[in-house]
This record gives structure tokens, sequence and C-alpha cells, in this order.
């Protein structure tokens, strides 16, 4: 298990539609230009015909995509309109964040939110992420505070909260350099 005294957590977070994921992939993208392995996984929503109807997960080292929820009735446990797909997206995204741990220099998880953490495999890799990684990027769902307090409780140590507004959003993608350089203490992650 790696210690977290040193751990470095750069949290975004904002309405929806601020432009949090925007900045998150732009700090990932910096990340690599400095020479780290970002692993973990993104929710990208999926449109069709102007409609969004659904959420992916996406695994950010392979590729790998698999629903997250979808529009309509399932099996699953709901979230507003949206059908969470447990066993697909839990197997997908748990493996995700397990093999970050394991093989990344900074863990990233675009967003740690409500149909996430009504997944317990994918919620088990990401409460263990918040407790063990080093490095971390995260966007998280304004209210997260609220809504799970022990995981937020790890996730603040040695954090660095943005929040993104409609009015700030570019400043800070213009900010994602310094944001990135943040994370991994000044330096890069090559080695």
């Amino acid at each position: 298990m790696r210690g977290t005294s040193t751990a470095r957590r750069l949290l975004i977070t904002g309405r929806p539609g601020s432009g949090k994921s925007t900045l998150f992939r732009r700090v990932a993208s910096e990340l690599e230009r400095l020479g780290c392995r970002v692993g973990g996984i993104s929710a990208p929503e999926v449109r069709e015909a102007g409609r969004r109807v659904g959420f992916l997960i996406v695994d950010l080292a392979t590729g790998e995509r698999a629903w997250l929820a979808r529009l309509g009735p399932g099996a699953g446990p709901r979230v507003g309109r949206y059908t969470v797909n447990v066993e697909e997206a839990g197997r997908l995204g748990a493996a995700a964040v397990e093999r970050a741990l394991r093989e990344a220099d900074v863990v990233a998880i675009d967003e740690i939110g409500p149909m996430e953490l009504l997944i317990p495999r994918l919620r088990e890799a990401i409460t263990r992420a918040a407790a063990e990684a080093p490095r971390l990027l995260a966007v998280v769902h304004a209210r997260l505070p609220r809504r799970d307090p022990e995981l937020w409780r790890l996730l603040r140590g040695g954090s660095r909260l943005v929040e993104v507004t409609i009015e700030n959003r570019g400043r800070l993608q213009a900010m994602a350099g310094e944001l990135a350089g943040w994370l991994v203490g000044g330096g890069g992650c090559g080695g």
C-alpha cells in the first residue's frame, strides 16, 4: 500500500455544463506531455440527434468502453431518467481504476458522482484510489461532500479544489499546464 502523506489530489467540481470534463482532459493531456502515465476512467455523454441518451465509461489506458447508464428502463438502479449498468460498468471501471493504481503515475477519474457510486465494485475501487493514489486527478460531483462525507474526507487530504464556472472556465483551461505541474510537484513523471 502506498502512503498518502505526500499525496496530491486535483479535484475539479462545478455545475453541469460548466466545463469540468474539458478541464479534466486538458490537465490529463498536460500530464502526458510531462511524461506521466495517466490511467483511470472517463464518463462521456452520448448524444443521438442532439439528445443525450446516456453515458459511457471509458478505460483511459485501453480505450475499452461500456455503457455506464442509458435512458429508459432496465435492471439496474436509476439516477434521474437513466438506468445504471452495474455489471458492465462495474467490471470495466473497477479494472481500469485498479490497473491505474498499479501502473499509472496519475489516477484520473471523470467523474465521482451518483452513477459511479451506485456501482459497488467501482465505488470500492474509487475509495481505494482516494485512500492510496499518490496523485489523483478527479472530477467530483458538487453534492459529493453531503452525499458521501467519508469518501469526501479521503479525497480532501492533500487536495486542491478547483470550481469551474462559466465565467472562469477559459482562464482555468489556460492554466491546465500549471495545474498539471502542481499535481506532480513541479516536475514531471519521466524517469
